[in-house]
């Protein structure tokens, strides 16, 4: 079994920031890639950002130059470093993994979700 628990969801006011933590435990061999989809009401889950093992990251463009997304292949920890906040940012924010759990079986795994609340 693999286990991804997020943490440091909450509230903050419109231009301040958080740091989302998402660590990968249990039957892991290997990990391809980690990153954080978001889901707000009434709207369908969409990619936030991703980054391989080898560090290659990608960022939706609503989000490019404000997130920075980081993955520690040691801790099996991704991180999602949020600047400069803005209200329509609020949804909840989901964890996602890409991995091998033995040489030949690999699958995407996912969070619980974080709430992240901005108010204006």
């Amino acid at each position: 079994q693999v286990h991804l628990v997020e943490s440091g969801g909450g509230l903050v006011q419109a231009g301040g920031s958080l740091r989302l933590s998402c660590a990968a435990s249990g039957s892991i061999f290997s990990i391809n890639a980690m990153g954080w989809y978001r889901q707000a009401p009434g709207k369908q889950r969409e990619l936030v950002a991703a980054i391989t093992s080898g560090a290659y990251a990608n960022y939706a463009h609503s989000v490019k130059g404000r997130f920075t997304i980081s993955l520690d292949n040691a801790k099996n920890t991704v991180y999602l470093q949020m600047n400069s906040l803005k209200p329509e940012d609020t949804a909840v924010y989901y964890c996602n993994a890409n991995l091998w759990t033995d040489p030949v079986v690999a699958g995407d795994y996912w969070g619980q979700g974080t709430q992240v609340t901005v108010s204006s």
